[in-house]
């Protein structure tokens, strides 16, 4: 398919700046794949559609405060650098974004906060991108506290409003484990105890994978044939509990379901010979658009996504296209709130 048949107008004011009040009152559209029906719900009421030995599949990643504001030296200029993915441990060696770009060169220093932290630039990765090496004497511990001390939570920058108190909750998953993702598993936060507790209770297993959002699930596709578009590696886990719950499922028939596009980015990255869940970890570049034979679920959570995303892409390679681009005009005829903070999808 075409980068173009992607493409739809998404006004601002469908945006959401803020979360809804409650997590799980957020309103869920439901999309049958077979008869084409749309439902319009409240997110809790998903626990309707699942049932005993079914199981949902989420994301733990964890969101650190990914993004730093600091200055050059000598210049004392502001900049902004955006932490990416950790290179090496020993040597705080990272992979970044900054901005702006044409002012930081291999060589500069950068301070963050009253010089707490300082940071070299040792090399240009792309436009934006930079390696940078934090000049700090401790331990990865001590490091990871004056990250969480200095960064900020990284909401992206669509969400035009400056980042509240509030974010450092909301901006994560209720069930986040595993540090290392640089934006939340949206389709993820609209889960509560309460809601996780009520699946249970109608005997629905939920179980977990990590993947780490990076820029690979961000990055704008800019060719217009699909097949040409790289994603950029993701680190992921698939583990043994996982496995056995979604096997277990499968091998009885039951509903399989992904909470979000990373979650099912990992599932479908560890797949066997026999078309079953196996355990892997490493590193995901997988691009998932249509045609796409999916083996594993059978049912997905997913937000409202951006116009030409890779996010929007996976949509509609599980619903099909043609259900899933009409859902989306139903959503902004119906005022449905779109992006990380929005509103969500049920593809069943």
């Amino acid at each position: 398919m075409k980068l173009s048949e992607f493409k739809f107008d998404l006004p601002n004011s469908l945006i959401a700046s803020h979360p809804a009040d409650n997590r799980d009152e957020s309103r869920l559209m439901v999309v049958h794949r077979e008869t084409g029906k749309i439902e319009h719900k409240v997110f809790k009421d998903i626990v309707n559609y699942f049932g005993e030995g079914d199981v949902m599949i989420g994301n733990d990643t964890m969101v650190f405060p990914a993004r730093l504001y600091g200055r050059k030296e000598k210049t004392g200029a502001k900049i902004e650098v955006f932490l990416l993915r950790e290179l090496n441990a020993d040597m705080h060696l990272w992979d970044v974004l900054v901005d702006p770009a044409r002012k930081i060169r291999v060589g500069n220093k950068l301070y963050f906060g009253d010089g707490d932290l300082v940071a070299e630039v040792i090399d240009n990765t792309t436009s934006r991108g930079r390696t940078i090496r934090f000049l700090f004497d401790g331990d990865g511990e001590a490091f990871n506290k004056v990250i969480e001390q200095l960064g900020e939570t990284p909401l992206p920058k669509y969400i035009k409003r400056k980042v509240e108190a509030a974010d450092k909750d909301r901006f994560q998953t209720i069930f986040a484990k595993n540090k290392g993702a640089v934006s939340a598993p949206t389709a993820g936060l609209h889960f509560t105890k309460q809601l996780m507790k009520r699946l249970q209770l109608k005997g629905v297993d939920i179980g977990f994978v990590t993947l780490h959002i990076g820029l690979g699930t961000f990055r704008a596709v800019d060719v217009e044939d699909l097949t040409k578009h790289k994603m950029d590696s993701e680190n992921f886990s698939v583990g043994t509990d996982a496995v056995k719950l979604v096997n277990q499922a499968l091998e009885n028939k039951n509903r399989v379901c992904a909470i979000g596009t990373t979650a099912m980015r990992a599932l479908e990255s560890a797949v066997s010979a026999n078309n079953r869940l196996k355990e892997r970890e490493g590193w995901t570049d997988k691009f998932i658009f249509p045609p796409y034979d999916f083996k594993i679920c059978n049912a997905m959570v997913t937000n409202f996504q951006q116009p030409e995303s890779t996010l929007l892409m996976m949509g509609c390679a599980f619903g099909g296209y043609d259900l899933v681009m009409q859902a989306y005009q139903t959503a902004k005829k119906e005022k449905y709130k779109f992006l990380s903070y929005g509103d969500a999808m049920l593809i069943i």
